[in-house]
C-alpha cells in the first residue's frame, strides 16, 4: 500500500492544492492528515472542504482543538488573533467536522499522531531518539505539529514528520509531505503560488508578515500583526 501523509496546513489552500495534485500524480491509495487544518492562513474553509471532499482522513492538531473547542492558544497571544478572524469565516460545517477529528490513527503497521506519543495533540517533538520510541509499542511512527521534515530510522523503528503543507520551518518554503510505501518512506517538496497567499492575507486585513515568513524573509512567529 502506498500512502500520502500531509500535516499542518493551516489555512494554505494554495499550498495544499500543490501538495494534493503532487500526490495524484505519485499514484498514492490514500492519503491521510495529521492535523492543524486551520490556523495562520486564511482559507480556512476551503482546505476543510477539500479534506473533506477527498475523503481525507483527518486528525486533530492543537489548533484545530482550539477552533473545535472555543478555546484559544496558551502560549502566543498573536496566533489568537489569526484564530478570532478564522471564527468570524469557518462554516458550522467545518467546525462541526474538526469537532469528529480522532487523535490518533493506526494503519497497518503505521502510527499516526499530531504530536507526539506522550501528548497526542500538542507535544513537539524536536529530537526524537531511540530511547523515546523504545517505550512505544509498535513499527513507524508518524507525526507533525514541528513544521520540520524528519526522517529518522532506528534499528527497529522508523520516526518520520512529513513536515508542514502550509507554513514550513526548516529553511525550505517548498510545501511538504511524506509518502509510506510499506517499511519505505520518502519525504517529498513542491512549489505553489505563495505570492496568491499573500494577496488573500493581505485582503483579509493582514499585513505581508504571513508572506515574509513563507519566504523566509522573516523568522518564523507565532501569528501575523493585522494592518
Amino acid at each position: 500500500m502506498k500512502i500520502g501523509v500531509i500535516s499542518d496546513i493551516h489555512g494554505n489552500f494554495e499550498a495544499l492544492k500543490s501538495v494534493l495534485e503532487e500526490l495524484d500524480r505519485l499514484n498514492v491509495s490514500e492519503i491521510y492528515c495529521l492535523g492543524d487544518v486551520v490556523g495562520y492562513y486564511s482559507q480556512v474553509n476551503e482546505c476543510c472542504e477539500e479534506l473533506i471532499k477527498r475523503n481525507i482522513l483527518t486528525l486533530m492538531g492543537n489548533h484545530d482543538w482550539y477552533m473545535a473547542s472555543g478555546g484559544f492558544c496558551p502560549r502566543h497571544n498573536s496566533v489568537n488573533d489569526c484564530l478570532e478572524y478564522q471564527r468570524k469565516v469557518i462554516t458550522k460545517e467545518n467546525i462541526k467536522w474538526l469537532q469528529s477529528n480522532d487523535i490518533q490513527r493506526f494503519v497497518g503497521d503505521v502510527h499516526m499522531v499530531h504530536g507526539g506519543w506522550s501528548d497526542p495533540i500538542d507535544e513537539y517533538l524536536f529530537e526524537p531518539s531511540k530511547e523515546y520510541f523504545s517505550r512505544i509499542e509498535g513499527k513507524i511512527f508518524i507525526s507533525g505539529h514541528t513544521h520540520i521534515q524528519t526522517l529518522k530510522v532506528y534499528k527497529d523503528k522508523i520516526y518520520c514528520n512529513p513536515g508542514s503543507v502550509g507554513q514550513p520551518r526548516d529553511g525550505n518554503p517548498k510545501a511538504a509531505f511524506a509518502i509510506v510505501e510499506n517499511e519505505n518512506i520518502s519525504l517529498h517538496r513542491v512549489d505553489y503560488d505563495i505570492d496568491k497567499v499573500n494577496e488573500l492575507m493581505i485582503k483579509a486585513g493582514f499585513n505581508d508578515s504571513a508572506y515574509k515568513v513563507l519566504k523566509k524573509e522573516e523568522r518564523y512567529y507565532a501569528g501575523f500583526r493585522k494592518t
